[in-house]
Formats: structure tokens, sequence, C-alpha cells
């Protein structure tokens, strides 16, 4: 007995350690966001009547002697005429430098036509637009100083403006380019238009049937791989040990993890210091280490999932070993498969900055929650509301009031890649807008998906060991309340214009508030809350009733 005990105390250890190690990485990825946001409005920029056009991404498309360049991101003013939404609709017009460079005063260069260059400084927005207007320009393009899209506004002192010209600012390596072609003598045309993104997103709608996809595979996963026989989707590393082990296994000899309450508090806590250190010292070396960590995670996943389901179809695959130094028996299919696991992992790395780099991401992060979600499960409902309450305080706190004490909301920082360059955390769902003229990605944290796949796990599992029906059961009614909730979370991230939203906010409701009202319709609630509490417990020995005489 003790051997035994012994034995699978690894596995224990092993589950233990790479659940709390998954499970604070993807606390830092519990948002929904997109990428790229065309609408760039505020309510703290200053409004007037003569000064109230709404923020809005423009597209500068480029031709240098004749030959199309690259198209430059712009963003408009809050003043002058607004842009077409179709390069079909906008001309195509020469470009000069205004002189002197700043456009602060009446220009010496024929502005008359043209669209005007200027760089930023020396005067209001305001006043480099009127000095282009009365030169007869155009537009009137503003060159920043650094790479950013400074918002230009009217000052406390244009109470009366009469700008009706389009005035965009481009960044200050757009300019560079610009100004390469013109100091080469190159006739230089620039075009500028504001498109809209599509009324319907086909991104998200993708992105939505991947979410529910992911977790309505992860909680029949068990039954997906089921052998007819005894179940060794987790020995086949060893197949001499699976071959001579029995059917009556019990959770502590698998790679099962219960979740406890304290368990669930202690993750908030982890996760939050992880979060907060991730944001004072995010850099490219400190992402690397989350890239290296996902690999792992994922190859491990992957790895999982594959041979499960090979093994399904064909159990005497891994009954074909190989013996390894320091290693000690292999299963080969299981070798075979972890070589390509390993070598998907590293193309995804090597190539993550690719426009196809979505798909191998997407790939590994789905066979990474399916074998989480057979890892780590929640015990009752007591502990899922804890956890899942938890959560939702730990989402709303770091996307929203966050705010109020760093100056910027921590998650999206986090999310966005701040001061990585370039880089950003891969615990992340993404899918590229095809049909968006603006690109960019639409986007899932990890966590919006494993947390509500916890709870949505353990009603499969209680509705199968209670034998319950497709409707009087929990499993499905937590579905569709996943599915709404993720509809209404995108529905606020469209509303909001494209900011980031805490998806738990929405989530958590639409899950446990569901299994908690209809289980107390139902008068099973006492049921669920200590499922598991009796079986756990010992059973009282029976007393000799000649003990009593």
């Amino acid at each position: 007995m003790a051997s035994s005990s012994s034995s699978c105390s690894w596995p224990k250890r092993r589950v233990l350690a790479n659940t709390l190690i998954l499970f604070i990485l993807i606390g830092l990825s519990c948002i929904v966001a997109a990428d790229d946001d065309v609408k760039q409005d505020d309510d703290t920029s200053p409004k007037s009547p003569s000064c109230n056009n709404p923020y809005e991404l423009v597209k500068v498309k480029s031709w240098a002697g004749g030959a199309e360049g690259k198209t430059l991101t712009g963003l408009n003013a809050r003043f002058g005429a607004l842009l077409p939404s179709h390069a079909e609709k906008a001309p195509r017009l020469p470009v000069v430098f205004s002189n002197p460079l700043n456009c602060c005063s009446s220009s010496s260069s024929k502005l008359s036509g043209s669209i005007v260059l200027a760089i930023r400084g020396d005067c209001d927005f305001t006043k480099k637009a009127e000095v282009a207007q009365a030169g007869g320009a155009a537009a009137l393009v503003v060159i920043n100083d650094n790479e950013d899209l400074f918002k230009m506004v009217c000052s406390d002192n244009d109470t009366a403006i009469n700008i009706s010209i389009p005035v965009v600012m481009i960044p200050q390596s757009g300019g560079e380019t610009l100004n390469k072609s013109l100091a080469s003598g190159q006739k230089v045309e620039l075009l500028l238009y504001a498109p809209d993104r599509p009324v319907v997103d086909y991104a998200v709608i993708f992105l939505w049937l991947m979410a529910v996809g992911t977790l309505f595979c992860a909680s029949l996963w068990s039954d997906i791989t089921a052998s007819e026989k005894t179940d060794e989707r987790y020995n086949e590393l060893s197949p001499k040990e699976s071959s001579n082990a029995g059917s009556d296994k019990d959770d502590a000899e698998k790679e099962v993890l219960d979740i406890s309450a304290k368990g669930a508090i202690f993750f908030v806590i982890m996760a939050s210091a992880f979060l907060v250190l991730l944001y004072f010292f995010m850099s490219s070396w400190f992402i690397w280490v989350l890239i290296v960590l996902f690999c792992i995670g994922g190859v491990e996943g992957m790895h999982a999932c594959i041979v499960g389901l090979i093994l399904r179809k064909c159990r005497k695959c891994g009954r074909k070993a190989v013996n390894l130094p320091l290693i000690g028996e292999v299963s080969i299919i299981s070798l075979v498969v972890l070589f390509f696991c390993v070598a998907f992992a590293i193309f995804w790395a090597v190539t993550r900055k690719s426009s196809y780099s979505w798909f191998g991401q997407d790939v590994l992060g789905i066979c990474l929650m399916i074998t989480v979600l057979q890892m780590a499960r929640l015990p009752n409902i007591k502990v899922a509301t804890v956890l899942l309450c938890c959560a939702f305080v730990y989402d709303i706190f770091w996307v929203f009031i966050s705010k109020a004490i760093f100056s910027e909301s921590v998650m999206i920082a986090v999310a966005r890649g701040d001061n990585s360059g370039g880089e950003s955390i891969p615990m992340l769902l993404r899918v590229p807008r095809l049909f968006d003229p603006w690109g960019g990605y639409d986007m899932i944290g990890f966590g919006d998906i494993l947390f509500p796949g916890l709870l949505i796990s353990f009603a499969f599992r209680y509705d199968k060991a209670n034998k319950k029906g497709v409707l009087n059961g929990y499993f499905l009614w937590l579905m569709i309340g996943y599915g709404l909730g993720l509809f209404f979370t995108y529905l606020a991230l469209y509303l909001m214009d494209g900011h980031g939203q805490p998806a738990l906010l929405y989530l958590v409701p639409c899950t446990l508030g569901v299994i908690v009202i209809l289980s107390l319709v139902r008068g099973e609630l006492k049921q669920l809350w200590n499922y598991g509490a009796e079986e756990s417990s010992p059973s009282p020995t029976p007393r000799d009733p000649s003990e009593e005489a």
C-alpha cells in the first residue's frame, strides 16, 4: 500500500504545479478585445459646435513617381472637414511641404490644390489649418514628432473656427518616408479616406464558435477518448504500467486535481500579484518567458489530445515501446507525437508575427484548454461560487477599477503588450478580421473560456453520474448560458467602440447564475452545493449489537 501511495504522489504534484502555473498565466488574459480600433473618440477632449468631429483612423495611400507606396495610418482632427469612407470618392492630390515647415505663418510655397505637409509644434493646430486653408490647400497633414497619433484639439480661445479642409496627423516615420521621396525629386501624391468597419464582424462569429466548441469538446473529452477497456490516456508514456493497472483506479492515481475554496482565493491573489509585476516590468524578455511557458503547456496539451484520439481508435498502438536512456520505456506513438508537437510549437514561436500565426496559436491554445479542463475540476457548486465570484471581481477590478489607481487599465495594458517591443501575451485565441478594411484581430482570453468551462464540465459530470436527461440536466442550459454571455460580451464590445471588456462580467451571471437559479427551482441546490462531500467523508463503523448488551 505504501508503494501505491508514493507512486501517485508525483503525478499529483505535477498536475498541481502545471495547473497553478497555467491558471496564473491564464488570469492575465481574462479579457475580450478588438485590436486596432477604428473609433478613437473620447469624452475628455474639448468640444465646441465648430470643433466636434469624432476621432477616426485615416488611411493615407501614397504614390512616389507614379508607383504606389506604403499605406500610412493617420488620425483626423477634432476640427475641419470629414473624410470620405471610400477611396473611390477621395481625390488623389500632389504633396508639398509648407514653408516654413511648421505652417505657422503664410507659406512661400504654392499650396493651391495640394495636400500640405507640416511638422508639429510652434503654434496651435487650428493656426496651421487656417494658414494652409488661406493658401488654397486641399488638406493638411501634420507630421508628429514621435510614433504616436496625437489627438488634435481646439484651444479654449478657438470659439469660432471656420476650417473646411481635412486635417490629419501621421506618425514621424510616415513623414520621414514622404520626405525622402520628395527630397529625391519624385512627385509624391496622397489619397486620404476613413473607411468604416462592416456592421457584422464575421471574425467575432468564428471566435464565438471556437470558444463554445472548445468548451463542448472539453466537457465531453473523456467520453470522446474513452476506450471500451480501461482508460489509459494519462499513462501512454508507460505502457507496461498502464497495462497492469486495473479498471478501478481512483482520481488520486490519475492526473486530476480537485480545486478547493482556499485554492480559488489563493489563485486570485497570485494572479493579481503576477499581473502587477508584469505591468511594471513588462519587457520583451518577460514576454518571451510567457511564450516559452505557453509553448510548453501547448505541447503537453496537444500531445495529450492527439495521443488520446489515436489510442481511442487503436489501443494496440500504445503497446509498442522503446527504451531510452535516463527516461526509460516510452511508447513509440507517444514519442512520434511528441516530436511533432514540439516542432509545431517551435514553428509557431518562430513565425508568431506572420499573418498566419493565429492558426498555430489557436490550435495550441485549444489543446491546452482541453487538457487543463481534464486536469483540474470543481467538486461542487460551493467551490465554483468561490472561484467564479473571485474571478468576477478580479476581472472587473483590473479592467475598470485599476484605472483610478494606475491611471490606465492594467489588464488592457498587459494584454496590449505595452513596453514589450511589439510582443503580446500568447494566452489568447485570435481570429483575423479578413473582411475588415483595417484588418486586425478579435481576441478572447483563455480565462474567459476556462473559468466558466470548469463549471460546465462539472455540470456534465453531475448529469452523467445522476443519469439526467438533456432537458432536465444542467449541461445544456449552461452551454446556452455561456453562448449568450459571450454574445452579450461582444455586444458590449461593439457598443463601447471596441474598448476591451471584462468578459467574466457577463459570463459569470450567465453560467453560475443559471445553475444556481435552476437548481433552486428544482430543489437540488443543497445537493449541488455539497456534492461529493458525503462520498469523500468516511462512513461510520457499524457497532456490534452484543457490545450494547
